[in-house]
């Protein structure tokens, strides 16, 4: 999961680059920098959020396919015997994958084993805030 001001940072210097990139706009015989609406609509609402969390979902999907044999599978599905230690809690891996939810994505377990359904899921999360 990515906490609020990791996403503020990763934002402001995409908006960065992109004005590297796009460069300033000529009004009125004056130039001026390009605002966050202008990039937005450039880049058709694709920002680096959304692509890390799209990445995630994708390999999410990777790793409900493999076999119940291979040690990646044993590890991702491992349980610890311990009890958590006092404090906040740390992040799981299940917690990472909330977009699931916030799409409405009932039966994900049947989208995971078609990887062309499983795609089209991965491209939705894209665009989806």
């Amino acid at each position: 999961m990515l906490k609020e001001n990791i996403i503020q940072k990763l934002l402001v210097f995409e908006r960065k680059i992109l004005r590297g990139i796009f460069g300033p706009t000529k009004e009125n015989q004056t130039w001026r920098i390009k605002n966050n609406e202008e990039l937005d609509k450039l880049i058709k609402h694709k920002n680096i959020v959304n692509y890390i969390k799209t990445q995630r979902l994708s390999w999410f999907g990777c790793t409900q396919r493999i076999p119940e044999a291979r040690a990646a599978k044993k590890i991702f599905k491992w349980n610890p015997l311990t009890t958590r230690p006092r404090g906040r809690p740390k992040y799981r891996w299940e917690d990472f994958i909330q977009d699931l939810g916030q799409m409405k994505i009932k039966n994900w377990l049947t989208y995971v084993q078609d990887r062309a359904k499983w795609k089209d899921v991965v491209e939705k999360a894209k665009t989806s805030n």
